[in-house]
């Protein structure tokens, strides 16, 4: 799934306990404080694949806050 300019993909670490891996839509890196990240595996053994999205997206939300960079990238990427 596409949200943000990021792409999610959820799956499942043991029966119930599902997490999600975030990476950019644009397939460039998550800089984080100098340090360069392909993908990121957010959040926490959620119950189902719904909460470990919604976990995704606000970390999505908070790194759009934090990085002004990638957003206009990724308008500029799909304009």
């Amino acid at each position: 799934m596409d949200y943000s300019g990021f792409q999610i993909k959820t799956f499942e670490a043991g029966t119930g306990l599902w997490h999600a891996r975030i990476r950019r839509a644009d397939l460039e890196p998550v800089v984080i404080d100098g340090v360069s990240f392909p993908e990121l595996e957010v959040g926490f053994a959620w119950s189902d694949a719904d909460a470990a999205i919604a976990d995704a997206k606000s970390r999505i939300d908070y790194l759009n806050q934090r990085c002004v960079n990638v957003e206009p990238k990724w308008e500029a990427a799909h304009a």
